[in-house]
């Protein structure tokens, strides 16, 4: 059964209480999860948590009340499994490395964790007591907390391919910013690659055989008339040319309803080594004109 990763920030401006209770509220919110797996980070700066989410298809709609109910806490929320997966191990690793794992009904203890972590955080944020710094001193030193804060706004999806217009992430940082790999990493999100690859999804109820348009990291494109739904999961078998083979679970992300062009947008969702392995080596393959 497919996993499905996510993840949300906060700071010191955050009120812990409705942290907590958001996360001791996750159970009811997802109640179709067949195993839920938790991971909290406490960190010097913000505190974050990592959702582990067992389910046979994507929640859609209990992750936009997640989503929304992180905004509304003043966090940042994240779903972790629309990054490539270089790009989301190294987020795991930079963010979640080091962190406390609890089980899904263990959410009371993560909660107090984030709870008095994000506490100790507020406490350290509030404006000291005593008269106004001279001009000098605010000239060398740096400026306190303002008295208002705007609560960051929930990171929208992130989406498998992004236009070559938009900024930079590194040219505008945010307290909660996802890390993107480097410009001209194989692993920069959205590099596609036309390609003509057999393939075999499966549904609960279906097997078909198809061709694969497109590819890139974060998935793939495939003309078929059969249809899945969106955020239903299947499990792809990609035959590559040099005769290995790409198999693991995909969600439907898209659909493209034309009799002639249509088709399905899959994105992977296999956290397996041998599966990105493999991924990394065709579409280098691809980028030097070998494949």
């Amino acid at each position: 059964m497919p996993v499905f990763g996510l993840a949300a920030l906060w700071n010191g401006s955050a009120p812990p209480e409705r942290v907590a209770s958001w996360v001791e509220g996750l159970g009811p919110l997802l109640p179709m999860a067949q195993s839920l797996q938790l991971v909290v980070a406490l960190r010097p700066e913000d505190a974050g948590i990592e959702l582990k989410v067992e389910a046979p298809g994507y929640p859609r709609a209990a992750v936009e009340r997640l989503a929304e109910d992180v905004k509304r806490s003043g966090g940042t929320f994240i779903e972790l499994w629309r990054m490539p997966k270089a790009e989301r191990d190294g987020f795991r690793a930079s963010t979640f490395g080091g962190g406390t794992a609890y089980r899904g009904d263990e959410r009371a203890a993560a909660a107090r964790a984030l709870e008095q972590h994000l506490t100790a955080l507020s406490a350290k944020d509030v404006l000291p007591v005593g008269p106004p710094p001279s001009p000098m001193d605010a000239a060398i030193t740096s400026p306190a907390r303002p008295p208002e804060r705007a609560a960051p706004e929930a990171q929208a999806p992130i989406r498998l391919e992004a236009p070559a217009s938009e900024p930079s992430p590194a040219a505008r940082p945010q307290p909660h910013q996802v890390p993107t790999a480097p410009p001209g990493s194989p692993q920069r999100r959205g590099r596609r690659f036309a390609v003509k690859l057999e393939l075999e999804f499966r549904t609960e109820l279906d097997f078909v055989r198809e061709h694969a348009l497109n590819i890139s990291n974060g998935g793939l494109f495939v003309r078929t008339a059969h249809r899945p739904q969106p955020d239903s999961v299947v499990t792809v078998d990609v035959r590559l040319p040099n005769g290995d083979r790409l198999q693991g679970d995909a969600i439907v992300v898209h659909v493209v309803d034309d009799p002639y062009t249509g088709g399905v947008g899959l994105a992977f969702l296999s956290d397996d080594a041998t599966f990105a392995q493999t991924l990394d080596g065709y579409l280098a393959s691809l980028a030097g004109g070998v494949g």
